[in-house]
Order: C-alpha cells, then sequence, then structure tokens
C-alpha cells in the first residue's frame, strides 16, 4: 500500500478565546495572499480527494461538523473543502428549523438520520450544537431541554465514536468587528443577501450571550474522545486552509490506487439516423448572442 500523505499541520492549536477582537489574548492575522491561498488549497483539495478514496476503499465514516458565529465563513469553507469531493459519498447537511413532527422526537433523532454509512463523509453546516447556541440564546428550548442537552451530548458522541465514526468538531471564531463588516457587505450585495437573516442581525444585540453560551458549551462537550477544533477566521483564506489541513492531519488515509478504467473502442454505426433538428426543442443560443454583441 502507498505511503501515507502527510500534510503539514497549519496554526491548528485550539486556541481557546473566542471573544470580540478587542480581547488581547486573539491573536491578529495577517492576510494570506491570494496567490498562495490558491496554490495550496488546490493542494489540499488534492488531498481530499486522496482521503475520499482511502474512506471508500476501507469503508470509513466520518462526520465534521462546522459550528461558529453567523458570518464566521463556515460556509464558505464547506463549499472549498467538498468543491472536487464526489457529493454521493460526501453529502453536506444544513437542517432547517424542525418541524411540528421533529419537535415531538428525541432532540438527536433527526440527525441521526444523517449519519454516515461506509465510505461516507458527511459535512454538518451548522448541527446538534443549535441547541447550545442559537436555541439556548434566544428562547426556542427550555432550561431543561438545554440541560439535559449538555447532559446527553457527550453521551451521544461518545457512542458515535465507539461505534467507529471519526468524529471532528470545529469552531469558527470571528471578531465583532469583523462579522459587522461581513454583515453591511452582505446588506449591499443583493447576491449574497439571502445569507443575511433577521436572526443574524438580532444575534448582533447578543453578542455577549452567546459568548457565554459558547464557553458553557465547550465546558460539557470538549470531551476527550471529540474534542472542539477552533479556528481564527477573520482571515477567511486562513481559515480554509488552515481547517482542511488539520482535517487532514487527523485522519490516517493513504493513496488508494483506483482500479485501472480503459475506455472502449466506439462500435460501428449500426444504421442509426437521429431524428431532424426541427423536431426537437433546443435551448436558444444565448451565448452566440452575447458574443455578436460584444463585437464577436
Amino acid at each position: 500500500m502507498p505511503a501515507k500523505n502527510k500534510v503539514p499541520a497549519k496554526n491548528t492549536g485550539p486556541a481557546k478565546n473566542t471573544g470580540p477582537a478587542k480581547n488581547k489574548n486573539a491573536p491578529r492575522q495577517a492576510k494570506l495572499p491570494r496567490e498562495v491561498y490558491e496554490r495550496e488549497l488546490y493542494r489540499l483539495q488534492g488531498e481530499l480527494v486522496k482521503m475520499q478514496g482511502w474512506m471508500r476503499a476501507t469503508g470509513a465514516r466520518m462526520v465534521v461538523i462546522f459550528e461558529g458565529r453567523d458570518a464566521a465563513g463556515k460556509g464558505g469553507t464547506i463549499k472549498r473543502a467538498s468543491e472536487f469531493l464526489n457529493p454521493r459519498s460526501a453529502p453536506v447537511v444544513a437542517l432547517p428549523a424542525p418541524t411540528e413532527r421533529e419537535t415531538g422526537q428525541w432532540y438527536f433523532q433527526r440527525y441521526v438520520a444523517h449519519l454516515p454509512t461506509a465510505g461516507e463523509l458527511v459535512l454538518f453546516d451548522r448541527s446538534w450544537y443549535n441547541r447550545a447556541g442559537v436555541e439556548h440564546v434566544m428562547g426556542f428550548c427550555t432550561q431543561q431541554e438545554y440541560m439535559r442537552f449538555l447532559h446527553q451530548c457527550p453521551i451521544f458522541e461518545r457512542l458515535l465514536v465507539e461505534d467507529g465514526i471519526l468524529l471532528r468538531k470545529y469552531w469558527f471564531s470571528v471578531s465583532d468587528e469583523e462579522q459587522q463588516r461581513r454583515f453591511r457587505d452582505r446588506l449591499a450585495d443583493p447576491m449574497r443577501r439571502w445569507k443575511l437573516s433577521g436572526m443574524d442581525l438580532e444575534s448582533i444585540t447578543h453578542w455577549e450571550d452567546y459568548s457565554r453560551a459558547k464557553d458553557e458549551m465547550f465546558v460539557h462537550t470538549d470531551i476527550p474522545e471529540a474534542p472542539w477544533h477552533v479556528l481564527e477566521s477573520d482571515d477567511k483564506r486562513r481559515a480554509r486552509v488552515n481547517m482542511i489541513a488539520h482535517l487532514l492531519t487527523t485522519v490516517p488515509y493513504s493513496d488508494i490506487e483506483p482500479p485501472k478504467l480503459k475506455l472502449p473502442p466506439r462500435p460501428p454505426s449500426r444504421g442509426y439516423v437521429r431524428p431532424p433538428r426541427d423536431m426537437q426543442a433546443f435551448v436558444p443560443d444565448h451565448a452566440a448572442e452575447l458574443l455578436a454583441s460584444n463585437g464577436h
């Protein structure tokens, strides 16, 4: 079997402080140059493809949880991490608000339905940790439900790990100033306006409440079997490559040689005649109109 592909870790230490930028303990990051970022990102994406091949060959199962502040860069990181992966075995799960039926179920039940089978990697864009964050802060659950979650969550995650699931949890930490800037950008950009909700804006007035909720969540759920890994994400480029590089270092994957495939020769024609074009509804050639309007 080929040797394991080792990927150097990049700033993967779990920096526990995720408060506002004015906190002197939060390291200030220089922005990663685009050329360096794009070159390294592409290399890491290639390693993710190898990792997925190893998972399919060995039947490994993995869950990666993306949590953090609104506009902290979770979605963009998921997009880059999954860009070249086979979506059939690397689904992204972003569940909407629970239905009336789901609210009557065991809290973890609707998430269990999305856990991976052999050879699958599941990326959770937010997860069961909604209960410890937005539901608790905004009063969408009772205090009893909240305390039950803090008790049951470590048990639930230990069961997943005990059953062989590779569970990785990432918290994206963004400063209040950078979050505010990203909110303003989304408000002004009609192509990204959908990313901003009233709940996102309301989170501004609950900044410290969310900070306390996150700290309490870590106290109960930062367990040896499934520790939290914190990413400073004021620089999205840094956060993306740091997250992917760290994930790769936690998985004992190797470069599995794919099955040898060979294109067969095309058989000779057996008299098939294609129907006349005017019998089918072809999509208008908008590209031709575009070229003509630009003098081509």
